[in-house]
C-alpha cells in the first residue's frame, strides 16, 4: 500500500494556518466560493449544545450553529467537519455552511425510526482500540470492523487487495494495555485471533505503560485525521495522551473485576498531534447499532463471501440449500462456525435498520416470513403423517 498522503498538499496550503488542521488544497478550493463572500474557513474541534469550537486562521473561536440546524439528524454540525464562519468582528459568530464530507463514522441509535448518529467527520484512519485486560470480544471487533468498512461519503469502501481500500477512511485494531499480558505466546496467539477476525486489516500491539507500539502507531496517525473508537475501558483516553505526549485527556482507572470503565471523555475533541496529524478522541460506545452496513459485514466476513461465489445457486441463503459452498466449509472445519452464525446476526441486523425506512424491503422480508411459516407447518403435517 503505498505511503503517499491521500490528499497531497502544496506549498500554499502546507503554509497555511489550519495546515496542521489538516486543511490542503482540495478543502481550499472547496471553500473559494465562501471565501469570496468574505467568510472564514475553520475546523470543528468539539461541538456542545448547538455552539462548537472552530479552529480558524486566527485561533479557536466560539461559533453559533444556528444556521446549520438541518431536519436530516445525519447532517448536524459533528467534530471534524470543515465549516464557513463569519469573519472577525460579528458578534456573535455563526458556523454558516459546512463543507461536503469526504467520510463520516456512523453507528445507528436507539430510535426506532432508524437515524444515524455521526460520531466524527474527514477521518483517515479508524483506531478500533480493544483492551487486552479483559477477555477478547471478537463479535464486538467484527461489529466495529463493518462500520468502519462503511464509513464513507455515503458509499461503502471498496476493498482492491488485502490490506488497502480504494476510498474512505483506513480501519486499524489496537490491542491495547499489551504489558497486562506478559507471555509473548499468549500474546502472539491473541493477536492471531484479532486477524482472522479481521482479514486484510492491520493490528497492533500497544502499551500505553511501557511504550510498546506507540511508534508505530504515531507513525500511522501522522498522515491525516484519525478517530479511536472503543468501549469504555478500552483505554483511549490513555492512549490519546501517549501520542500527545502529555496528559490532555482525563483517564480514570478501570474495574479489576470486569475491565469496564467509566466515560471520562464526555464529548467528541479534535486534537492536533505534535507529530503531525489529527485525533479526534470519542466517549467510549455503550453500543455500536448497525447503519446501513451491508457492504461493511461483507467485507469484514470476506472468506464467507467468496465461498458464497461459489454455491450452486446465486440466492443461496446457506441454510439447507443444495450445493452450498459456505455450508461445505463449515463441515469441513475451513470455515469457524462462530464467523458464520456473527455474519448472519450482523446481516440480520442490518436488514431490520435498513427495513425501517425502505417499503419494499420490508413487504419483502414479511413475504419472506410468510413462505418459511408456510413450510414449516407443511414439514410438521408431514412428519405426523398428514395429521393437523
Amino acid at each position: 500500500m503505498s505511503n503517499a498522503p491521500l490528499h497531497p498538499f502544496s506549498s500554499s496550503a502546507i503554509q497555511h494556518p489550519l495546515a496542521v488542521h489538516g486543511w490542503d488544497d482540495d478543502w481550499e478550493a472547496e471553500f473559494a466560493p465562501y471565501a469570496a463572500q468574505g467568510l472564514v474557513p475553520g475546523r470543528v474541534v468539539r461541538v456542545d449544545r448547538g455552539q462548537c469550537d472552530v479552529a480558524t486562521p486566527a485561533g479557536v473561536i466560539r461559533a453559533d450553529t444556528e444556521f446549520v440546524v438541518p431536519r436530516d439528524p445525519m447532517k448536524v454540525v459533528c467534530t471534524g467537519d470543515w465549516v464557513a464562519v463569519d469573519p472577525e468582528g460579528a458578534d456573535p459568530r455563526y458556523a454558516r455552511t459546512i463543507l461536503p464530507r469526504r467520510t463520516a463514522f456512523v453507528r445507528s441509535t436507539s430510535s426506532k425510526r432508524s437515524e444515524g448518529q455521526v460520531l466524527a467527520t474527514n477521518i483517515d484512519h479508524i483506531v478500533i482500540c480493544v483492551s487486552l485486560a479483559v477477555e477478547l470480544d471478537l463479535g464486538r471487533i467484527e461489529r466495529f470492523l463493518a462500520l468502519a468498512m462503511s464509513s464513507s461519503s455515503g458509499e461503502a469502501l471498496l476493498r482492491t487487495s488485502a490490506d488497502s481500500w480504494e476510498s474512505g477512511a483506513q480501519p486499524l485494531i489496537v490491542l491495547t494495555k499489551a504489558d497486562l499480558v506478559p507471555d509473548p505466546a499468549t500474546l502472539g496467539h491473541l493477536v492471531q485471533d484479532v486477524e482472522a477476525t479481521a482479514p486484510g486489516v492491520q493490528v497492533l500491539t500497544v502499551s500505553s505503560h511501557t511504550g510498546e507500539g506507540a511508534d508505530v502507531l504515531g507513525a500511522i496517525v501522522a498522515d491525516g485525521t484519525s478517530v479511536l473508537l472503543g468501549v469504555s475501558g478500552a483505554g483511549k483516553s490513555t492512549l490519546a495522551n501517549a501520542l500527545l505526549g502529555a496528559d490532555v485527556m482525563e483517564v480514570q482507572a478501570t474495574r479489576d473485576v470486569d475491565g469496564k470503565g467509566r466515560h471520562t471523555t464526555t464529548t467528541r475533541n479534535l486534537l492536533v498531534l505534535p507529530g503531525g496529524g489529527v485525533l479526534i478522541d470519542t466517549p467510549g460506545l455503550r453500543g455500536v447499532g448497525l447503519f446501513d452496513a451491508e457492504a461493511g459485514v461483507g467485507q469484514v466476513f470476506s472468506e464467507i463471501e467468496d465461498y458464497a461465489a461459489e454455491c450452486r445457486f446465486q440466492d443461496c441463503a446457506h441454510e439447507a440449500e443444495p450445493g452450498c459452498a459456505v455450508l461445505a466449509a463449515l463441515e469441513s472445519g475451513t470455515l469457524p462456525e462462530r464467523r458464520l452464525e456473527s455474519y448472519r446476526k450482523l446481516l440480520r441486523e442490518n436488514q431490520r435498520i435498513v427495513a425501517k425506512t425502505d417499503a419494499r424491503l420490508r413487504s419483502e422480508i414479511r413475504r419472506d416470513w410468510r413462505l418459511k411459516s408456510a413450510e414449516g407447518r407443511a414439514n410438521y403435517s408431514a412428519k405426523r403423517g398428514g395429521r393437523v
